[in-house]
């Protein structure tokens, strides 16, 4: 799977969790950037990310996931 697949895949999960119809994602966007963030928001994001690339993100290492760019690497990295 390339960036651009990850990202597009991505694009369709904001949308979803967010309830967004266009989200444009870029590689410095932050998730606290987005309208509707907020806690429960975020956890249902990480979820939705797992179960869709299905991998498993740690618990540390989430906190690590600054930006889309943090993320995409994240999820490049294990697919």
């Amino acid at each position: 799977m390339d960036e651009a697949q990850i990202y597009a895949r991505l694009a369709e999960i904001v949308a979803e969790v967010f309830d967004q119809d266009v989200v444009p994602l870029t590689s410095d966007l932050r998730v606290e950037d987005m309208d509707g963030w907020d806690s429960l928001s975020h956890v249902r994001f990480i979820l939705t990310i797992e179960k869709s690339f299905k991998i498993k993100f740690l618990t540390s290492e989430i906190g690590t996931l600054e930006t889309v760019g943090d993320l995409v690497a994240a999820i490049k990295s294990r697919v």
